[in-house]
């Protein structure tokens, strides 16, 4: 069995609907006839009858009343599904999934949410927090509408719609000997010190792999976490050090309990912050509207 036609779906219920195919004609303008081979030709793509011809007009089989009940439920959801389109336009109603990085929950929690709710008290949010690699699945496979990335591996199935540099630094407890260097700090400098690193799946540890790879340095961490926030105590506990972008680390910057040192490597400078989505994915309104307003904080990320 074919799958249904509309346009013949529409000839078959107006016929049903206004009594005769010559009534069904007039109202459509067109031939009784176009409307009578469309008929027939829906019949034979469901290999059933449909309809009974009799002197005073046409009336539904069996399968034609199925076909009838199945128009009218598809109706009805295309009415219901325009009425809330409807709705989301003025954002009166509307769900937005995120899939951010941890390291991004500061900037997000403090300015990017507080300010789009205040414009939009109604929405309602989900946010997913995990590693690079997961979020990205979760932006590909529709589980969230916009991801926010830091440094992904160039994704055929992501676009990314604003990016912003942000070089990783060498993040280190106050009058740690790195500090005493007074230059820039090249890996082989973090060696001889305790190191605490994110597992392989985030962006920060896979930009760091690549730099390992090219100078032929290999980084034995102490510590692996899954949390920005066991690394920053990690450093904060004077443990030791760590590689992150100085967002992950600005509160505990602005405190002074520790302290950003910039690495001297082209490929460690060149971490950046992407806001992403499925490529080719029309977003309605709502988490259209939750992207513009990421865009705008994007271009501002610095100045927070």
């Amino acid at each position: 069995m074919n799958e249904i036609n509309a346009k013949r779906l529409t000839y078959f219920y107006e016929a049903v609907a206004s009594g005769t195919i010559r009534s069904a004609a007039d109202k459509l303008g067109i031939a009784p006839s176009a409307i009578s081979r469309q008929i027939s030709q829906l019949e034979e793509e469901l290999a059933c009858i449909l309809i009974e011809r009799h002197r005073k007009g046409v009336y539904p089989t069996d399968a034609g009343e199925l076909l009838l009940k199945y128009y009218r439920e598809a109706s009805a959801n295309e009415e219901i599904c325009l009425s809330e389109l409807r709705a989301l336009k003025g954002l009166k109603s509307g769900h937005i999934a995120l899939a951010i990085g941890e390291g991004f929950i500061g900037e997000i929690m403090s300015h990017v949410l507080p300010e789009f709710q205040t414009k939009y008290p109604n929405l309602t949010y989900s946010v997913h927090v995990g590693g690079s690699n997961e979020l990205i699945r979760k932006v590909e496979q529709d589980e969230a509408h916009i991801g926010v990335l830091f440094h992904p591996p160039n994704h055929q199935k992501l676009r990314s719609h604003e990016t912003s540099l942000h070089p990783l630094y060498a993040i280190v407890p106050p009058g740690h000997p790195l500090i005493a260097l007074n230059r820039p700090v090249r890996l082989e400098d973090m060696m001889p010190y305790p190191l605490v690193l994110q597992e392989k799946e985030f962006g920060v540890r896979q930009l760091i792999a690549v730099a390992e790879f090219k100078h032929r340095v290999r980084l034995s961490p102490a510590m692996t976490v899954n949390s920005f926030g066991l690394l920053k105590e990690f450093v904060r506990s004077n443990m030791g050090v760590t590689i992150a972008p100085e967002f992950v680390v600005r509160r505990e910057l602005d405190d002074q309990q520790v302290i950003s040192l910039p690495i001297e490597d082209p490929i460690l400078s060149s971490g950046e912050v992407h806001i992403a989505t499925r490529l080719g994915r029309q977003l309605t309104e709502a988490p259209l509207a939750m992207l513009t307003h990421l865009q705008r904080w994007m271009r501002d990320f610095h100045a927070h």
